[in-house]
């Protein structure tokens, strides 16, 4: 073996498995202790790599977690998307005259902050406090100013506050509702470097950014005396290093797990992967109704519907079979099979989909039945099934009519809208939205 070849073993052993779950433990263990800092206040995790940090026992019971993405921080790609807007995290900042709330993450080596902690989070705050100003219309004092952390430089956040008043525009004319803020939302960072832990200034919703993670060269101490090598950011991209390991199972499996010997981890993993893959889905995960049409459509991944619910029709768009209903109410559910294999952005299944699903919901909702979209993940397939019938057969007040509407980008976009409102991590891709627009605008559907 040549000194490179060697390099790259020991590159790669120092991030396997048994290191990164043991550099998660080190890390939660400073989430508990910012979270004990903070008496009261909400934890949430944004998703996904802060999932892997904080324990499902201290998460906040009214939200799943966050939804900042990185790539809307990125530099000259800044970005507030209406489709991730994640208003579903006011109602918990405002609790108790608002307290605020902590955020969970973390970056890989090289970084003290993620973008999503540093820049995204940051952008919806001024966003959100301008969007709640302009429709508030008030004289009243109130900080619209974007908030940064001393890491990004001043050019960058001038050229990032020259975009606010156009983002906070789109969401104070978007159908969301916003709540009246007592104070305006305030990002506040802390890492495990930091020296004290800082007390929120007055008159503002803190919200408490924790880069989790310590910088690598600051944890070798502690990784050296542990017996394993700290990987900073260990939950990240754990597609690539998990062998199927989740967060919650992780969570639910974790003295087992650290109890393990480098060399039986792998099999362990293994074995809870697969016994999870043939366990009942969980009894307390249901589907999402959407609140805008008074829930007459909902949508749920496939794991988490449970039960068949008597009086609703289901429209299943999976890659697997889901087990049918005993006895079996054919008539109340459309099967809608899809391949198991990623296919190119032209042959997407959904143009053979929707005229199929459209039809059998509109029918079913006549009849006054509620209509419940079931897909892999509840994230993509089912909210694309569900947009193209919002579209078609409900009014802009959310009332179903029973003859076909005039559709339009603008139209699709308040549905969307009303479903993400409902549903925070629905996020249909490009391509089924494209479908979805093509479908309600052909010749054949204006029939």
């Amino acid at each position: 073996m040549t000194s490179r070849d060697a390099l790259k073993e020991l590159r790669r052993e120092s991030l396997d498995i048994y290191n990164r779950l043991h550099s998660i433990e080190q890390v939660s263990s400073f989430v508990n202790a910012v979270h004990d800092a903070y008496p009261g206040l909400p934890i949430l995790p944004n998703l996904r790599c802060g999932a892997w940090y904080t324990e499902p026992s201290i998460i906040d019971d009214e939200a799943k977690g966050a939804y900042f993405k990185s790539t809307d921080g990125h530099y000259n790609a800044w970005k507030f998307s209406l489709r991730r807007p994640n208003l579903h995290l006011l109602p918990i900042a405002v609790r108790d005259g608002g307290r605020g709330l902590i955020l969970v993450d973390s970056t890989r080596a090289g970084k003290r902050f993620p973008d999503a902690l540093s820049k995204t989070v940051p952008i919806w705050c001024a966003v959100v406090n301008r969007a709640v100003l302009l429709r508030r219309q008030s004289d009243r004092p109130w900080d619209v100013a974007l908030h940064t952390p001393p890491v990004i430089p001043a050019q960058e956040a001038s050229q990032i506050s020259s975009l606010l008043d156009a983002w906070a525009n789109g969401l104070a004319t978007s159908s969301y509702t916003l709540p009246d803020l007592p104070y305006p939302l305030r990002p506040i960072w802390i890492t495990p470097a930091s020296s004290t832990l800082p007390r929120p200034p007055p008159d503002c919703i803190p919200v408490i950014c924790v880069s989790a993670s310590a910088v690598e060269g600051e944890a070798t101490v502690g990784r050296r005396m542990h017996g394993f090598a700290y990987v900073q950011g260990a939950g990240d991209d754990h597609e690539l290093w998990g062998m199927g390991l989740t967060p919650e199972l992780f969570w639910a499996h974790r003295n087992a797990l650290l109890s393990a010997e480098r060399a039986s981890l792998p099999q362990l993993v293994t074995q809870l992967v697969g016994s999870v893959s043939q366990s009942t889905p969980q009894a307390d995960l249901k589907p999402t109704p959407i609140s805008r049409i008074d829930s007459r459509i909902s949508i749920c991944a496939a794991a988490d519907l449970g039960a068949y619910a008597d009086g609703v029709a289901y429209i299943i768009a999976t890659t697997t079979s889901m087990p049918a209903p005993n006895p079996e109410p054919l008539p109340f559910i459309l099967n809608l099979p899809l391949s198991p294999h990623k296919k190119a952005q032209s042959n997407s299944p959904l143009p053979a989909l929707l005229p199929r699903s459209t039809a059998f919901a509109t029918a079913h909702l006549r009849l006054g039945r509620p209509v419940c979209f079931v897909c892999d993940d509840g994230r993509d397939v089912s909210v694309g099934l569900a947009l193209a019938v919002l579209g078609a057969a409900f009014d802009d007040d959310g009332r179903f009519v029973f003859e076909r509407q005039a559709v339009d980008k603008q139209r699709l976009r308040t549905r969307l809208e009303w479903i993400i409102a409902s549903r925070p991590e629905a996020n249909p891709s490009r391509a089924t939205l494209k479908r979805v627009n093509e479908f309600l605008m052909s010749a054949g559907y204006r029939r």
